[in-house]
C-alpha cells in the first residue's frame, strides 16, 4: 500500500512538474511582448488592454502632444485636423514620449483605428521614432467600416526593414477570441 501511494504521489507530481514547465514557457514567452496603441476615442484601447491581459505582455499608448477632439476627428469636415493630416503623406504628429528598452521585446502588437482605409499618421510617428528594425510586429486594428488589410499592405510596402505578420481587425472580439489569435500569433 505504501508503494501505491509513493508511486501515485510520483505521478501526481511528476505530472504537476511537466505542467508547471510548461506554464513557464507559455508565460515566459508572453512576457516578451508589448502592446503599442492609438486609441482617439477608446475602441483600440479597450482591445488593446485586452491583448495584453491574454498574452501576459507590457501595455504601451501613443498619445499625441495635442489631444484629438471631437471636432478633430470629424471625417467630413476637409478642414479638420484628422483630415489634414491624413491628406498630407508627411505629416508626423509629435508623440508625448518614447518607448525605452525595445531591445527586451521579441514581438510587438500595434494597434490603431482604420482611418481613411489605413493607420493614422500617429502611428507612422511612433515607427518612426522606435527601433523597429527586424523586430515582429503584429499589427490589429478597429474600424467602422474598413478591414486591415490595406493599412497592413501600406505598413508593410513602406516599412519593409520590420516583420510584419498578417493582422486582425478585431471590432467586438470577445476574450477568448483574442486569446486564441494571441496563442496562434507568438506561437509563430
Amino acid at each position: 500500500m505504501k508503494r501505491m501511494i509513493i508511486a501515485a504521489l510520483s505521478i501526481v507530481l511528476f505530472g504537476s512538474n511537466a505542467y508547471t514547465q510548461e506554464t513557464r514557457k507559455q508565460e515566459a514567452l508572453f512576457n516578451k511582448a508589448l502592446v503599442v496603441y492609438f486609441s482617439a476615442t477608446g475602441t483600440t484601447a479597450g482591445v488593446a488592454k485586452k491583448i495584453a491581459q491574454v498574452s501576459g505582455g507590457e501595455l504601451y499608448e501613443i498619445v499625441p502632444q495635442t489631444p484629438y477632439t471631437s471636432d478633430d476627428l470629424d471625417w467630413r469636415n476637409k478642414q479638420s485636423r484628422s483630415s489634414l493630416e491624413m491628406g498630407d503623406p508627411k505629416s508626423r504628429p509629435a508623440i508625448k514620449g518614447k518607448k525605452e528598452h525595445l531591445s527586451d521585446y521579441d514581438v510587438i502588437f500595434i494597434g490603431y483605428p482604420i482611418w481613411w482605409n489605413v493607420a493614422p499618421t500617429i502611428v507612422r510617428t511612433f515607427i518612426e521614432s522606435h527601433p523597429l528594425k527586424g523586430k515582429t510586429v503584429i499589427p490589429f486594428a478597429t474600424s467602422g467600416s474598413s478591414g486591415i488589410e490595406n493599412s497592413v499592405a501600406q505598413l508593410k510596402k513602406d516599412y519593409p526593414e520590420i516583420q510584419w505578420r498578417g493582422g486582425r481587425l478585431l471590432n467586438s472580439a470577445t476574450e477568448q477570441t483574442i486569446r486564441e489569435w494571441v496563442e496562434k500569433e507568438l506561437k509563430k
